[in-house]
């Protein structure tokens, strides 16, 4: 099966980018399951209701959200409801949704989604360990496909530190089909299938190492306007940070792109056998930019 994750869709040019790039995914691209992280989508912060609908009425069968997650209120009952759209996993359990969802479509395994949010150098809701709640989650999982096939697991870890994405990567390595990151909206070039790591040296005895076989990328990059400072007009950023003025980071418009990766996954195994990115330019003068 291959699976398709795009990165923080930012505001009416990546809705449209995003709106724009699934038939391409659909046909050519022959995803099965279309995820995307849409906490950005709301004027550059948060989700609306009703573009959770749009989204998933066009054939987006997952959606993710993190930091900003609850930036507007009126996504609540969507967060609450909804089977096609989480928060992150490692907040408190008095927050409003769920961080972990199961996708089933007919002719296809059961896709278990589950998203992260990471604690170094993160602003706004106070994560707990994202290494240990996905642990716990993992050991559920599994325990409840013991007797069956191996389940197909995506794990998004929302974060700001490259070295916790990297981190938390190599700590699922072999129990998942796919690690990828997103949050800071720049694309990078180290989408790979991770190896089966050797043992530890240093400790004795160590047989720990997964068996290699999950896709991995830092940071999916954005579904937005790529002539921007990470989807916010360049003139607002610029003004703030060279002449220390505020100034309201409006969403910019120029060269949106879809930013993503395509993923691989052998059934029998539940693990990936290919990732590749996905950056396609949108075409301004179609639908439904016009």
């Amino acid at each position: 099966m291959r699976i398709a994750f795009l990165g923080d869709v930012v505001g009416a040019p990546g809705r449209r980018a995003l709106l724009q790039c699934l038939p391409d995914l659909r046909g050519p691209r022959r995803v099965d399951v279309v995820l995307a992280n849409v906490e950005n989508t709301a004027s550059g912060s948060g989700l609306l209701p009703d573009q959770h609908k749009r989204f998933a009425e066009a054939g987006v069968d997952g959606m993710t959200l993190g930091d900003h997650a609850f930036r507007k209120n009126k996504i609540r009952s969507a967060l609450e409801s909804a089977d096609d759209l989480i928060r992150p996993f490692n907040l408190p359990g008095t927050a409003w949704g769920r961080g972990a969802m199961t996708l089933r479509k007919p002719g296809l395994p059961a896709v278990h989604v589950i998203t992260l949010m990471g604690r170094l150098f993160m602003n706004g809701p106070q994560a707990g360990d994202p290494f240990a709640a996905l642990d716990g989650w993992l050991e559920r999982l599994h325990a409840q496909h013991r007797d069956g096939p191996p389940p197909v697991i995506v794990v998004e870890i929302h974060a700001e530190a490259t070295s916790e994405k990297v981190a938390l990567g190599w700590h699922a390595n072999g129990r998942v089909a796919a690690v990828v990151g997103t949050h800071t909206h720049v694309p990078t070039a180290d989408a790979r299938v991770l190896p089966r790591p050797g043992p530890d040296p240093t400790i004795p005895g160590d047989v720990r190492p997964g068996v290699g076989g999950t896709a991995y990328v830092t940071d999916l990059g954005m579904t937005g306007p790529d002539d921007s400072c990470l989807g916010r007009r360049v003139d607002r950023v610029l003004s703030f940070m060279t002449r220390c003025v505020p100034s309201p980071f409006d969403v910019a418009e120029g060269n949106p792109h879809a930013h993503g990766v395509l993923i691989d996954v052998d059934e029998t195994t539940g693990l990936a056998t290919a990732i590749e990115r996905y950056d396609v330019a949108a075409d301004v003068g179609a639908a439904p930019f016009v």
